[in-house]
């Protein structure tokens, strides 16, 4: 064998290792089990009962019990959020998400996204003031600062609410809370002074989360974490890398600060979900995040520049909070309104430049089809439209390559076990009828970061969650439902939990289709002269099909687009070349042969 057909061979071969590595070492994640889905609901449904403020009612600091469960509460009624804001601390904590649900069990919960103090998991924002002088840090907001509202007490896109306290020392402080269509909260900060002296204060906004996510997935493809832009550059940190921050003498615990000059922004993002402090786009602040060891909480922070008021004098200082789906048209729009780097929030891996693309068609794909399945398919043809060029000099050369077969089998008897003279006899060959049996490597390495970078975009972005197709495929993310073990749900029984091993087992519909297809497509190449790399290539399509089994459908319906278009292509152009393949024709030949004992 010469070198250039043991390059096609090795690249082959690798290809199918490096799938092998990945499936080994990332195995598609475990679904979350049922008690977290429990939890979920219970915590969603425990805060329909905290209290609320009447229309009519006008609450006072005097007035409200100072537990975080017992403080009156201001509701939120949006088209794409409800919830509730504490009136201790002004805090936003208590937050669905009307349009995503849990999981897609007819009558389950809508996703939680934040919970207030007291429950498992809280997760909240809080907005406040530090002292730096003319006042007494006991006498400005804090996180426990109960609050009076001042006019409407239900907060809507529509209308805002004002939040107003005054420390009974000649400071009032207001915050006006407001929220647009999507999930951007708008919190402007004020404070008039009476007071009769000066004062500096710096404006702080916080997101707190108590724990680890319960559904945290810790899967290497997956960023879950802080995730932070400071000045163009995107920083992102495990919740494990944050417990293992340096002790900071100024915070006293474990942080991690930034000086950002100019934009920026820092939150927590989940699989789908994210929440996110962004001071106003040219500001500065510093950006932090901390690990509080003693309460096992984590912590990002925007802290604003000093803010002088004098007497008499009044000022306010506006931010943003964003808590919701990284759906990716709305993370679009807020990064046109200036929000600086936002799409990067979704995490589109080492690929990016893969990634970012690829979605982006897609996702215009489905703007005009209605259906991601289709879009899929339709991407597929683009790039195999684009692909073309390349894929028809290899195609070309595979006819060659084919006719050349039988020619190859004579030299492969002649030479017996001298594979000196076999290697020269088949360059000569190779260089007569003009063949680089290489030419078919370009095609399959360029498939392969394609192949990665569709398997991110599928796995990442919120728009493949729960996306239907046809029939039984009702969640493109999820592996194909369907098995042969129960004969495609006509027995009584269900199929084990994706990711298992025993899944592998129970083949559905999409990766039987994968297997043929690849086997198909195996028969309008050449095969190998070495019987032992032919038996390793005759396997790989059933191997292909359990290992790639239990991978997100859309993936594989991608894969077995892919693999039918490349067989219709490679037909017509051998085809053109003169010569005529009879796939159909030799499988049944070949099986009649073995069925009867003879060779070949």
């Amino acid at each position: 064998m010469d070198d250039q057909n043991r390059n096609l061979i090795l690249a082959s071969v690798l290809s199918f290792l490096v799938i092998v590595v990945w499936f080994v070492l990332f195995p598609p994640p475990e679904p979350r089990p049922t008690e977290n889905v429990e939890n979920v609901q219970s915590n969603a449904a425990s805060t329909t009962n905290l209290p609320r403020v009447g229309a009519t009612s006008s609450v006072t600091p005097d007035e409200v019990l100072t537990t975080a469960d017992e403080a009156p509460r201001i509701d939120i009624d949006s088209d794409k959020l409800s919830g509730t804001i504490s009136l201790k601390g002004g805090r936003i904590d208590d937050l669905s998400l009307l349009g995503y649900k849990v999981d897609m069990d007819e009558g389950s919960e809508n996703v939680t996204l934040l919970r207030p103090i007291g429950q498992e998991g809280a997760y909240y924002a809080v907005y406040g003031w530090a002292s730096l002088s003319g006042v007494e840090a006991d006498k400005v907001p804090s996180p426990d600062t109960v609050w009076s509202v001042q006019g409407n007490t239900t907060l809507t896109p529509r209308s805002p609410v004002k939040l107003i306290w005054n420390n009974g020392n000649g400071l009032t402080f207001t915050r006006i809370i407001s929220i647009d269509e999507d999930y951007m909260f708008t919190i402007i900060q004020g404070v008039e002074n009476t007071s009769g002296t000066n004062i500096e204060l710096r404006p702080y906004g916080l997101i707190r989360r108590t724990g680890e996510p319960k559904d945290l997935k810790n899967f290497f493809i997956l960023h879950e974490g802080l995730v932070r832009m400071s000045d163009e550059t995107l920083a992102e940190d495990s919740y494990k890398n944050m417990r293992d921050y340096e002790i900071n003498e100024r915070d006293r615990t474990h942080a991690d600060r930034i000086e950002v000059t100019n934009n920026g922004w820092i939150g927590f993002t989940d699989h789908f979900w994210m929440t996110t402090l962004i001071p106003m786009p040219g500001s500065a602040f510093r950006s932090t995040a901390k690990y509080l060891a003693a309460a096992d909480t984590f912590q990002a922070e925007t802290v604003l520049p000093m803010v002088s008021v004098s007497d008499g004098q009044k000022t306010t200082v506006q931010s943003r909070f964003f808590a919701g789906a990284k759906e990716w048209d709305t993370i679009r729009l807020y990064e046109k309104a200036g929000v600086e780097g936002f799409l990067d929030s979704i995490d589109w891996g080492w690929f990016f430049f893969l990634t970012k693309p690829i979605f982006f068609v897609l996702h215009w794909l489905n703007h005009y089809i209605g259906n991601m399945g289709w879009a899929i398919i339709g991407l597929t043809l683009l790039i195999k439209a684009l692909l073309f060029p390349l894929a028809y000099k290899s195609y070309v050369s595979m006819a060659k390559m084919k006719e050349l077969q039988p020619q190859m089998e004579k030299l492969k008897e002649q030479a017996g076990d001298d594979r000196q003279k076999l290697q020269q006899g088949m360059m000569e060959l190779y260089k007569k009828e003009k063949v680089n049996p290489a030419s078919g490597c370009l095609p399959i390495l360029l498939q392969i970061p394609i192949f990665f970078s569709l398997y991110k975009v599928i796995f990442v972005t919120l728009e493949l969650r729960h996306a239907p197709w046809i029939g039984w495929i009702k969640d493109l993310s999820a592996p194909d439902p369907s098995s042969i073990m129960n004969l495609f749900g006509l027995l009584p029984f269900g199929t084990p939990e994706p990711g298992s091993i025993m899944a592998l087992l129970f083949l559905g519909i999409l990766p039987l289709f994968l297997g043929i297809s690849m086997w198909l497509q195996q028969k309008l190449n050449p095969a190998p002269t070495d019987p032992t790399q032919a038996m390793i290539f005759a396997w790989m399509p059933w191997v292909f099909m359990f290992m790639l089994g239990s991978f997100a459908s859309g993936l594989l319906v991608y894969w077995i687009a892919n693999n039918v278009i490349t067989f219709s292509q490679q037909y017509i152009i051998m085809r053109s070349q003169g010569y005529k393949p009879d796939v159909f024709g030799n499988i049944i030949t070949s099986f009649r042969k073995k069925t009867k004992g003879e060779k070949g």
